[in-house]
C-alpha cells in the first residue's frame, strides 16, 4: 500500500526551497544574460529635434551634469548601447532577486535614461541633456501591460525608497499608477532627503476614456503628489500635444513627447517612441543640471526654479503646460529671490542665427511692395484731382480763375 506524503510536509520543503534560493546570491551578469530583448537595428539621420529645441549644450560650459546621480524607476536600463557607455551605475531589480536593474524587456527605461545621461556623440547625432550626470537603474515594471493594484504601487515605493538610499540625487518616474500609503510616504521620505521627483502626468491612452477595455485605466500618481515636479508633453511645434498629453490641474510644466529618439536595450540602434514619459526624461536632465551646478540648492528651491523659468504660455499658466516649456539655459543661469549665490560668472556662446539664404528676395520683395502701394496711392490721389478739376472746368495750361 502507498502512503502519500501530508500536505503538511509537502508545503514545508517548498517553503525552504523557496527560502534559500531567495538567499541565494544571483549573478547579475547571469540576470542580465536571461533578459530577453530583440535588438533594433534604426539608426539616427539627423540630430532628435528636441535637442535642437532646447539646446542644453548651452549651458554645458558651467555644467553637464558631473556629480549626480538620477535614478531612473522604470523597466531597467541597459547599458549595452554605446550612448550609455559609462553611465548606468549598478542598481536594483524588484522584479528578479539579485537582479542590478540592467535588464530592460520593454526598452522603456533604457530610452529614458538615454535621454537624462547619453554620451555626447557626433557620429550618431545624439547627446543627452547632462552627459555627465550617472544613472541608478531601479527596475519595477516589465512591459507596458502596467498592473493595476497595490503590488505594482509598491514596487514604485520600494523603488523609490531604495534609490533614496543609494544616493540619488534626482529621480526619474515615467510611470503611471493608483494612490496608496506606501508611494505616499515614499514620495515623502524622498522629499525629506532633498531629493528631486520628476514625474509623468500619463498620458491619454493609460488615463483616460479609450483604453482598450482589456486593459485597466491608470491614475496620475506619482505625479499628483504636491512635492512632485509634474510634467506634460509638447509637440514639434512647441504646442500642447493634445494627441497624447493629459490636461491636469496639478501639472507643473511640459517638455518634447512627440517622436522621441533614444538608445534602445542590448547595444541596439535608436528607438522612436512619443508620450509624456520621455517628456519626464527631458526634465529631470534639465533638474540634473540645476543640481550640480546649485548642490546646495534645497529641493524645493530647484522645483521653484525650474517651474520659473520655463518658457511660459503667453496667457499664464494653464493645465495643459502648466508654466510653460522647460528652459535648460535659464533654469541654470537666471538669478532669482531664491538664489543664496551669485549665478555661475561665465560668458556662454549662444550660436549665431544660420544666414537665410531668401534674405535679398525678402528685401526685394518688400521694396517692391513699397513701391507698389505708394504708385496707387499716386494713382488714386490723381484721379481724385483731375475729377475735382474737371467738375471746376480746369483744363491743363488754363488758370482756373478764367
Amino acid at each position: 500500500m502507498r502512503h502519500r506524503p501530508r500536505t503538511w510536509l509537502v508545503r514545508s520543503v517548498v517553503l525552504v526551497l523557496a527560502v534559500m534560493a531567495a538567499l541565494v546570491p544571483v549573478d547579475p551578469a547571469l540576470a542580465r544574460a536571461a533578459c530577453k530583448v530583440k535588438p533594433n537595428t534604426d539608426q539616427l539621420t539627423e540630430e532628435p529635434w528636441p535637442l535642437r529645441r532646447l539646446r542644453p549644450d548651452r549651458v554645458w560650459p558651467v555644467t553637464r551634469g558631473r556629480g549626480v546621480v538620477v535614478a531612473v524607476v522604470d523597466s531597467g536600463v541597459s547599458d549595452d548601447h554605446p550612448a550609455l557607455k559609462g553611465r548606468v551605475l549598478p542598481g536594483r531589480d524588484f522584479l528578479v532577486p539579485g537582479g542590478d536593474g540592467k535588464c530592460d524587456e520593454f526598452g522603456h527605461g533604457t530610452l529614458i535614461a538615454g535621454i537624462i545621461a547619453g554620451n555626447e556623440d557626433e557620429d550618431s547625432n545624439f547627446y543627452g541633456m547632462a552627459p555627465d550626470a550617472q544613472i541608478l537603474p531601479v527596475r519595477v515594471i516589465r512591459n507596458d501591460q502596467k498592473v493595476q493594484g497595490d503590488q505594482y504601487s509598491d514596487n514604485i515605493a520600494n523603488g523609490i525608497r531604495w534609490a533614496v538610499e543609494n544616493d540619488a540625487d534626482v529621480i526619474n518616474l515615467s510611470v503611471t499608477t493608483k494612490p496608496t500609503a506606501k508611494l505616499s510616504d515614499a514620495i515623502r521620505y524622498a522629499f525629506d532627503h532633498n531629493v528631486v521627483i520628476v514625474a509623468a502626468v500619463g498620458n491619454k491612452q493609460d488615463l483616460e476614456e479609450g483604453r482598450p477595455p482589456d486593459l485597466p485605466k491608470l491614475d496620475g500618481y506619482p505625479a499628483a503628489y504636491e512635492d512632485v515636479i509634474a510634467v506634460g508633453a509638447v509637440d514639434h511645434w512647441g504646442q500642447y500635444y493634445a494627441d497624447v498629453s493629459v490636461k491636469r490641474l496639478y501639472i507643473d510644466l511640459a517638455a518634447p513627447g512627440e517622436a522621441i529618439a533614444g538608445p534602445a536595450p542590448r547595444g541596439g540602434g535608436f528607438a522612436a517612441k512619443h508620450g509624456t514619459s520621455f517628456a519626464t526624461a527631458y526634465v529631470s536632465g534639465v533638474a540634473a543640471l540645476v543640481r550640480a551646478s546649485r548642490p546646495d540648492m534645497p529641493v524645493d528651491k530647484v522645483r521653484q526654479r525650474i517651474n520659473s523659468t520655463a518658457d511660459p504660455n503667453p496667457g499664464g499658466w494653464n493645465d495643459e503646460l502648466g508654466h510653460g516649456v522647460v528652459n535648460p539655459y535659464w533654469a541654470v543661469f537666471a538669478i532669482g529671490a531664491e538664489d543664496e549665490e551669485p549665478a555661475p560668472k561665465v560668458r556662454v556662446g549662444l550660436s549665431a542665427p544660420a544666414p537665410d539664404p531668401m534674405r535679398g528676395m525678402r528685401i526685394l520683395a518688400i521694396w517692391a511692395a513699397v513701391i507698389s502701394a505708394a504708385a496707387s496711392l499716386l494713382l488714386v490721389t490723381s484721379v481724385s484731382v483731375l475729377r475735382r478739376g474737371r467738375s471746376r472746368r480746369w483744363r491743363p495750361g488754363r488758370p482756373a480763375n478764367e
